[in-house]
């Protein structure tokens, strides 16, 4: 069986390994993520099994180069009062996902990963447990906390921000 041309592969899974990357680390380093995993992704290409989930291959390989960004970012200092305007390019997230995209990144770490892993990605819990490390069981109650916090956060976007335990 011969297999499939490297860029029907980017073709593809390209928007899904950049919603993961975007959900990773957010909209500024996605693309930097995404570039990083195809680039990998294209040297080992040629050795992946014919039998091989090529989605969930590529979605582990943007979980790691998403951290290796997300890493290199927190080291990097920022120097700077102000912040240049930047323009808008193709592709940039709606309004509502940016909105998304603010909220997810308050999830924790682990419930963050496994949202854009099962949810966006599209992968069983089971892949996402070999992606993150630990059990299907624990990537799905991960992921359920993960959606009921966005769904709180979506329909009341002030509650993270305002005093979530406050009676009214």
């Amino acid at each position: 069986m011969s297999r499939e041309p490297f860029e029907l592969v980017v073709q593809r899974h390209g928007p899904t390994v950049l919603r993961v990357c975007r959900a990773v680390v957010g909209p500024d380093a996605a693309e930097d993520a995404w570039s990083e995993t195809f680039l990998a992704a294209l040297r080992a290409y040629p050795a992946l099994r014919s039998d091989s989930n090529v989605e969930a291959w590529l979605v582990t390989i943007a979980h790691r180069r998403a951290l290796d960004q997300a890493r290199a970012r927190a080291r990097r200092a920022v120097p700077t009062d102000d912040l240049p305007e930047q323009e808008a390019s193709a592709g940039a997230p709606a309004e509502w996902e940016s909105d998304l995209a603010a909220a997810l990144a308050e999830l924790p770490l682990k419930q963050r990963q496994t949202v854009a892993y099962h949810y966006l990605a599209g992968l069983p819990y089971a892949d996402v447990a070999r992606v993150l490390g630990g059990t299907a069981d624990a990537a799905r109650r991960a992921g359920a906390d993960g959606i009921a916090a966005l769904r709180r956060t979506m329909r009341n976007p002030s509650l993270d921000r305002s005093a979530e335990g406050d009676a009214s």
